[in-house]
This record gives C-alpha cells, sequence and structure tokens, in this order.
C-alpha cells in the first residue's frame, strides 16, 4: 500500500512528509502520529477543530537558528517574532532556548510578562503605539523600543522625560526593497505603512542625537515574509549598510545594532522547498562582514527575528470531515468544521495548504477535492483542487504546516468558538489553550 505522499507502509512505522513537525510518522493504521501520539486519538480526545504543536520541533527550530547564524557570528541576538504565534506556553519554549521575543502589542508584552519572559530581551515594534503601550514599554524596561516614525520619537521622547529615564530605542527604516513575495505580506518597500524612509531616517537620526532621554542604538529593517530568495536580503542589507556609512560620515553616528528582521520561508507544499537557513545565514553574515570591511564600519550586534520559521511546521491543524458535495463536471467538496475563522490565510492571501488524512495517511490519493471550511463565506475554502483518497464523513483532515498566523488571526465570524490547542512531546499532551466557549462570547456581550 502506498501514502499519498509516496510512502510505503508495510510493517514498522514510516516518517511523515517533511512538513510536518520533526520525528512525525505513519504508523502501521495508516495513522499519523506526532510527538509520539496518535493524532486521530488526539482529535478524539479533545475534539476539533484542534492545532496540535509538537514542542521538541519548536527547539529544534530554535537551535538551528543559533547554531547557522551565531555559529558564523557570535554577535548574534535572535528573537522570534511573536505575531507568528504568541502564547504563554511558547513563550516559555523560547525563551528557554536562549531567545528573545518581539511583540506589536501591548497585549503580547503581557503575555510575554505572563509567562516570565525577561522583558530585558523583549523589542517592541508597531508602527502606531498608543501611549498606554509606549508607558508600558518603558515602565517594564523592554530591551529595544522600535520607532517607527516622528510622531511615535517625540512622544516617546517627552515620556521618557517625564519618568526621568533612558530608553534603548531602534529605528524602523524602509530599505525600498521588493522581496519577490505576496503584496500583503511585503513590508520593505518604499509604499509601506512600517517605517522611515531613508531621507526621513537620517532626520530623524539627527533629531535622535539630540534627545537626552532616549539612546538610538541602531536600525531595523523588515523586508517582507516568506521570501524563498536570498538575493533580497542581501539587497536590503547592503543599502542599509550603506546608510549606516552615510550616517557615520555626515553625523557621526556609530551604529551598534542592526536588526535584520525574518521573512525565512517554510516550505507549504510538497514542490516548493525554500533554502535552508545555513543557506541564508552564510549569506547574510559574509556580505556584513565584506561590506562593513569595504565600508569602514565597525560590525554591529547583528539580530534577527524568524516567526513563520520557528513555528510553523511545528503544528498541524486537525479538522472532522462532514458534508461531502459533489458537483458533476465541476467540482467535489469536502467539508469540515473549522475554516477562515481559525485559519483565514487561503482567504486574505491566497496561501497553498497540502491537506492529508490523518487517519489513512497510507491510502492512494486519486481523488480531487476542494476542501470548503463551514462559514457564511464563498471564499472560506482551505485548500483548492487537492489530491486524497476517496474522503468520507467521519474522516481526520490534517493541514500540516498550520503553526504562524492561523490562530494569532482567528476570529469568532459566525459567533465560532476559537479552538483548543495543545502541545505534545516524547509521548505526552497537554492543552495549552483551551477550547473557548458560548458562555466567554457572551462574557463581554453586556446586551
Amino acid at each position: 500500500m502506498t501514502a499519498s505522499c509516496g510512502i510505503a507502509i508495510m510493517g514498522g512505522m514510516k516518517n511523515a512528509p517533511l512538513f510536518f513537525p520533526l520525528g512525525s510518522t505513519i504508523d502501521d493504521n495508516g495513522h499519523l502520529r506526532i510527538g509520539g501520539l496518535d493524532a486521530v486519538e488526539l482529535a478524539k480526545e479533545y475534539g476539533t477543530p484542534l492545532y496540535v504543536f509538537d514542542e521538541n520541533d519548536i527547539r529544534e527550530r530554535c537551535r538551528e537558528f543559533k547554531r547557522e547564524f551565531a555559529g558564523r557570528y557570535p554577535a548574534t541576538h535572535i528573537a522570534f517574532a511573536g505575531k507568528a504565534c504568541l502564547n504563554k506556553a511558547i513563550a516559555k519554549v523560547v525563551a528557554s532556548e536562549g531567545f528573545g521575543l518581539d511583540v506589536v502589542s501591548g497585549g503580547e508584552l503581557e503575555i510575554a510578562r505572563s509567562a516570565g519572559f525577561p522583558t530585558n530581551q523583549i523589542y517592541f515594534h508597531g508602527n502606531n503605539k498608543s501611549d498606554a503601550e509606549l508607558e508600558m514599554a518603558l515602565e517594564y524596561k523592554v530591551g529595544r523600543i522600535v520607532v517607527d516614525n516622528f510622531y511615535e520619537l517625540s512622544r516617546l521622547d517627552a515620556m521618557a522625560a517625564r519618568r526621568g529615564v533612558k530608553a534603548d530605542i531602534m529605528f524602523r527604516i524602509k530599505p525600498g526593497i521588493d522581496p519577490h513575495t505576496h503584496a500583503k505580506i511585503t513590508t520593505g518597500n518604499i509604499d509601506s505603512k512600517f517605517g522611515f524612509g531613508l531621507d526621513d531616517a537620517a532626520d530623524a537620526v539627527a533629531r535622535a542625537m539630540k534627545c537626552g532621554n532616549l539612546k538610538l542604538t541602531g536600525f531595523h529593517y523588515h523586508i517582507g515574509s516568506q521570501i524563498f530568495e536570498i538575493q533580497p536580503f542581501l539587497d536590503a542589507l547592503k543599502t542599509t549598510l550603506e546608510f549606516m556609512a552615510r550616517m557615520k560620515r555626515e553625523l557621526g553616528f556609530i551604529t551598534e545594532e542592526l536588526d535584520a528582521g525574518g521573512g525565512y520561508a517554510v516550505q507549504y507544499l510538497s514542490g516548493a522547498q525554500p533554502p535552508a537557513i545555513g543557506e541564508y545565514a552564510e549569506a547574510i553574515v559574509s556580505l556584513l562582514r565584506s561590506e562593513c570591511h569595504r565600508l569602514g564600519l565597525a560590525l554591529p550586534k547583528l539580530s534577527v527575528e524568524p516567526g513563520r520559521a520557528t513555528v510553523a511546521r511545528s503544528a498541524v491543524a486537525l479538522y472532522t470531515v462532514g458534508a461531502i458535495k459533489d458537483i458533476p463536471g465541476v467540482r467535489c467538496y469536502a467539508c469540515v468544521d473549522g475554516g477562515m475563522a481559525d485559519n483565514i490565510r487561503p482567504a486574505l492571501y491566497c496561501s497553498q495548504y497540502e491537506p492529508y488524512l490523518a487517519n489513512r495517511m497510507a491510502d492512494y490519493a486519486d481523488q480531487t477535492y476542494t476542501i470548503a471550511g463551514r462559514f457564511c463565506e464563498s471564499g472560506d475554502i482551505l485548500a483548492n483542487d487537492v489530491k486524497l483518497p476517496e474522503v468520507k464523513p467521519g474522516d481526520i483532515l490534517v493541514m500540516p504546516v498550520s503553526g504562524a498566523y492561523s490562530i494569532p488571526m482567528s476570529s469568532n465570524y459566525n459567533a465560532f468558538c476559537r479552538p483548543a490547542v495543545v502541545m505534545v512531546k516524547d509521548g505526552q499532551a497537554r492543552i495549552i489553550k483551551r477550547r473557548e466557549t458560548v458562555e466567554d462570547l457572551l462574557r463581554t456581550d453586556l446586551g
């Protein structure tokens, strides 16, 4: 018997496809096992939709970044981009692996604090931080406040003065680089809501150098997400280093820290394999060293902020199949008990997934289905025209690479109760976020 992923299942466990959590296997019954546990049994015990994270996978992703970046460039600070998926359990895991954290809201900062995350290892990003959030950042003494605009700069300086403190800041800049990814996840081009253009950034540096209560340590940029090409990273780095040399030459400003953001691509589909983390790291570090030498710059502290690349492949989403709707000559829909309210990515920016049947991983995939969600939108489609074995009501559909952005972007559309999240490790499972209830929804509805 041959699995849809091309793996023979004939006595003994076999490895699951590469984009499942590390160590995932297919057992003799054709069931997917994650963290040593049967995914079908997890679905029975905790219900569906269900998101399952493998703790060991997250840890190995963290260690890979440390090996590849810090191994080549010891003065590297690696921070998890919390927007990808932040809860107390994940915060504790990445902290224990020596990662820092970047947050973009007061809510994310409070989650990190509730998990005991060291605030001096937190970078606070955001293009329109509120006064309350800036005050919070000062009160909690976060490691860096990444200033996005002149309005924020002036407000933060006044707040720090009132408190009698000196805050470490960075400026987010726009290198003007096209990362060749989807327009809605491109963030470093000139027409972006994020950061200073380079000429404005030069003016901002001059102003910051006169601020008695702020210390500018350097610059941050982030050009986008899911970037399969290495060259855009190098183009952005070269542009930024030339800007750093300009600031040294024109203003005498010495850049201590350079934050090159994230954007490292992960594999969602069999035929779309991105560069290895080591390939990104080798190219970035080599150019950093050579360009700093050419431009006469001291080597700065380097920060990188992987989010998706830390947790995306560490989790799967499990759904139960319900109605099958075959429209002859048109399409066959397999409807599941989740959809755009727990994963809006396909509807929002056409993200593609490669689903499987967790209870029949070994069955040959010779049928074409479109996986439809249960919500009242025609665009509520999780996967278009994918190959699966003959799907039946009650099957457990598994969507790999679901650890990033699905849960953080989930909603209560159609009064949907957000799904439970489970962490597995070495044959043990624990709920790290319980399923919402209707009572949760009604608690804020005051009538």
